[in-house]
């Protein structure tokens, strides 16, 4: 499974590191995901999802 979020569909970024010099090196921002256990339906699912969703809340986590 990608590193991907199952709700918005963010994933990894990559770009340049930058130095003072301007020296440039290829880099990659990865997203904060989380697995968590949430319901779906009437079943109890397990989806990586990432925190953004969690605290806007289009997710609601089981404790």
């Amino acid at each position: 499974m990608a590193r991907k979020c199952e709700i918005c569909g963010k994933g990894t970024v990559t770009g340049n590191k930058v130095s003072h010099a301007k020296n440039r090196t290829r880099r990659v921002w990865k997203p904060n995901l989380l697995k968590i256990q949430t319901m779906i339906g009437k079943t109890k699912t397990t989806i990586k999802i990432c925190t953004r969703c969690l605290r806007t809340g289009k997710v609601v986590k089981i404790v």
